[in-house]
């Protein structure tokens, strides 16, 4: 059996009572507590997550930005120093390579930060697109990832912080070279939960004193570590497309819901744009829909959806909300049986259970 991947945090999980699992070839916590408790924790306090298995690809050189925007279904040029974007790369097909976010470091400097299964794909998509002035650079090992994600979050980073005034991060926004506790940091008020918060960029072996101060400023506050069982259910019950899932070489943006992310208007042609302007014109053949269950069961992934005796669809998660206290799920269904309070039927264990496509996200945090 091939090494499990481990991110510099390893040797702390133990420590904070962590339970791993193999997730994509990383060796990760599941929880630390309980997910429940995780999940509450990051809804109503702050929850603090290793996300280092994250991948973080450097674009650099004076045809950066034309590069991203061949590659990119978002509008790069829209990006000013200090923002970051969320945008998908697309194959010929308009299937998805990959979801990521591009931050702008600098005129000619950007970093793109990538799903942890798909980093050598991704760098290899990149790398096979290359054009003259731009040079890539795979940073993944060298850089960790902290996301502190909760109504709380500001407060206990700024403990941290000094003379940095953290509110003046604005959503989507970040700062280079945060002084936390004598560790340089990339702070940026983004997020994978629903919740305001902060991802920290720091260097691999800045790490385990940056999770020990926050961790340790937090306490007062209920603060905990969190692993990937609450991280998927808080994405989930904000409806963010997780890849493999609501997402896939298969599975376009405009299908899943992201087309808040796609350009079709940009001039810059990239690519899988022709294959998007069809779907669009001739209309989706599939949605992304949330469906709540009226029978007693949990839809889970895979799990077939039908109308009648015609499969019309299948579910990409599911779970019990934490939040709600309902079964509840995402599937994706042909464009026609989509509609909000439609009645359909999921396969569960062999029995056809009663559910309705319901309204997304199943939680929206309130903002002052």
């Amino acid at each position: 059996m091939s090494q499990l991947k481990r991110t510099p945090l390893f040797n702390l999980y133990k420590e904070y009572g962590a339970k791993t699992i193999d997730f994509g070839g990383w060796d990760l916590p599941v929880q630390f507590s309980s997910i429940k408790e995780e999940h509450e924790a990051v809804r109503t306090r702050a929850g603090l997550f290793d996300v280092s298995h994250m991948g973080e690809i450097e674009v650099k050189g004076k045809s950066s930005l034309a590069f991203l925007q061949k590659m990119m279904t978002n509008d790069v040029e829209k990006l000013k120093n200090g923002a970051a974007q969320y945008t998908a790369m697309c194959y010929e097909t308009g299937g998805t390579v990959d979801d990521l976010l591009v931050y702008k470091r600098g005129d000619d400097h950007y970093l793109l930060v990538v799903n942890a299964a798909n980093i050598e794909k991704d760098y290899k998509w990149l790398d096979d697109h290359l054009i003259d002035g731009v040079e890539l650079t795979n940073l993944s090992e060298t850089i960790a990832q902290l996301a502190l994600q909760g109504p709380l979050a500001q407060a206990v980073l700024q403990k941290l912080a000094g003379n940095v005034d953290l509110s003046e991060i604005g959503f989507f926004k970040f700062q280079e070279d945060v002084d936390l506790n004598g560790k340089k940091a990339l702070v940026s008020r983004t997020g994978y939960t629903g919740e305001d918060g902060f991802e920290i960029y720091c260097r691999a072996e800045d790490a385990a004193a940056l999770w020990n101060g926050i961790l340790a400023a937090g306490k007062e506050a209920g603060v905990v570590p969190c692993g990937l069982g609450a991280r998927d259910t808080l994405r989930f019950e904000a409806n963010l497309a997780l890849y493999g899932q609501e997402l896939s070489p298969h599975i376009s943006p405009l299908e899943a819901g992201i087309g808040f992310a796609v350009k079709l208007n940009k001039q810059a042609d990239f690519i899988g744009k022709e294959a998007l302007l069809k779907q669009k014109e001739n209309g989706v053949p599939r949605k992304l829909v949330g469906v709540e269950m009226i029978d007693r069961g949990i839809p889970r992934h895979g799990y077939s959806v039908y109308k009648g005796e015609e499969k019309i669809g299948e579910v990409t998660t599911g779970t019990q909300s934490p939040t709600l206290k309902k079964n509840i799920g995402l599937a994706l269904l042909s464009a026609q049986h989509a509609e909000l309070g439609n009645n359909v039927e999921v396969e569960i264990r062999g029995k056809r259970l009663k559910a309705q496509v319901a309204a997304t996200p199943f939680y929206k945090r309130e903002t002052k």
